[in-house]
Formats: C-alpha cells, sequence, structure tokens
C-alpha cells in the first residue's frame, strides 16, 4: 500500500493578507503545505481521505487519472470545501464517486452542497454514491478501514486505522477505548498544529507524548501550522523515528 501525503498544512493561523513570516517566505518546498489529505494506493484502487479546498490542485500535482473513493473525518471546510471538483473524475471515469462519511458529514454536505443533492439536479455536477459510516470497520473495494473516534473539541470526528497504518488529524482528545486501536501500528500519522496550545488541536510537544506512547516504527506529524517553524529546523528537534511530512512525500506501508 502506497501513501501519498496531499497536503499537510491547515487553514488555522493563516492571516487574511500575504503572511511575512519565516516559514510562508521560505524557498523549501517542504514548508508549502496544501490542506491536509493523503491518497491511498492499494492494487488498483485510489482512496483520498478528505477533499479539501485544495482538492483540485492535489489532484493534478499527482497526475491522478482515476477516483474510486473519498472518505471524510469531519464536515470542516478545510477538509470537504473540493468536492465539486470531483466532476472532472465523473466525466472521465463515467459513474459517481464513492462517499464514505458519518451522519454528521453528510448532514454538512447537503447543506454546502445542496445542488449535488437537488431533486432536479444541473446537468454536469458532481455525481456521487452516499455509504454511511459509524464507528465500526467498513471495507472499501475489499480494504478494511477501522474508523477511530477523537474529539475535535466538542466534535467527534473520525481517524482511521488500515493495516498498520493510523491516519489522525485535527485530534485534540481521545479515549482510552479508541487510543487502544491505534496501538500496535507500525505507522502512525498525526496532527501537530503549532507549540502553542489550542482550543482544539493537540500541540506538537502533545504528539509527541502520543507518538511515545504508541510506540510506532515510524510517526509522520500533518495538519502543521506556519506557526510551528520551518521544516529543516523543527526536524532537528524530533527523535528519529518522527519526521515532519510534507507535501508529495510518498511512503510504503
Amino acid at each position: 500500500m502506497k501513501i501519498t501525503f496531499l497536503g499537510t498544512g491547515t487553514s488555522q493561523g493563516v492571516p487574511l493578507i500575504a503572511c511575512q513570516c519565516p516559514v510562508c517566505k521560505s524557498t523549501n518546498a517542504k514548508d508549502k503545505r496544501l490542506r491536509s489529505s493523503i491518497l491511498i494506493q492499494h492494487n488498483d484502487l485510489n482512496i483520498v481521505i478528505d477533499s479539501g479546498p485544495d482538492f483540485r490542485q492535489q489532484m493534478l500535482r499527482e497526475d491522478l487519472r482515476h477516483l474510486d473513493a473519498i472518505i471524510y473525518t469531519h464536515e470542516h471546510k478545510d477538509h470537504t470545501a473540493g468536492l465539486d471538483d470531483i466532476r472532472g473524475f465523473n466525466f472521465a471515469m463515467e459513474r459517481p464517486i464513492d462517499l464514505f462519511l458519518s451522519e454528521s458529514v453528510e448532514r454538512g454536505l447537503r447543506q454546502e452542497f445542496a445542488y449535488v443533492f437537488a431533486e432536479h439536479r444541473y446537468p454536469g455536477i458532481p455525481e456521487v454514491n452516499l455509504n454511511r459510516i459509524t464507528n465500526a470497520p467498513f471495507l472499501v473495494s475489499g480494504l478494511q478501514f477501522t474508523p477511530i473516534e477523537i474529539m475535535h473539541l466538542k466534535l467527534p470526528i473520525f481517524g482511521f486505522r488500515i493495516g498498520d497504518f493510523t491516519y489522525i488529524t485535527d485530534m485534540k482528545s481521545i479515549t482510552a477505548e479508541e487510543k487502544e486501536k491505534v496501538k500496535g501500528s507500525k505507522v502512525l500519522v498525526i496532527n501537530a498544529l503549532r507549540r502553542e496550545e489550542h482550543v482544539s488541536h493537540i500541540t506538537f510537544d502533545e504528539a509527541i507524548a502520543f507518538a511515545e506512547e504508541i510506540k510506532p516504527e515510524k510517526a509522520y506529524f500533518t495538519h502543521i501550522s506556519h506557526q510551528l517553524g520551518l521544516h529543516d529546523e523543527v526536524m532537528q528537534e524530533l527523535p528519529p523515528y518522527i519526521e515532519l511530512a510534507y507535501d508529495g512525500l510518498k511512503i510504503e506501508v
């Protein structure tokens, strides 16, 4: 199974005007972070987790020619806003795209993209098949996903475990029961927004502590704010088994 980090950034902490901080002005490509998302490729399957505002740019960059499914962690716009851009895949593949989503995500999409679900549909709008998920394992074309319920402040959202790989973003807290689902993962991806306390995300130090508790063979930090610092400098602070992920990074798991 191949994992591509489509984006490792976040809308959190981004000013409304052009930022002049060292990260935003950096010429290092690893400091250029689109909104967080991953591509999972297994045999002939292409599955994306979350379709944020940068979805179109990410798909073009990866030259992806077909897309089997999108799985959603939660309904916030930085994870769903790119849904409209699946229409290119609809046209090329001549079929709807499967969406795997919780009840709350479906409710959010129906509100935000009402035209997609309208009774009288405009020609050329996105075509989707809705697949409701709960906190129970589900299959996408034979590949098993195990949801991990985490709290994004007071909002229950999902991370996912696929075999020995676990992907979690936007976590603020997790119960001991849900944490058991993560243990034994060989590869862990976890959010690490910034150094300072945040109301709905764990901090850099808390992400390190979580990785130390889970003890994966390899951990990657994602959902990184520019407030965390320059990629190369932050990497020097991390133990050897933890890395800052960056856009375009590909790993085999």
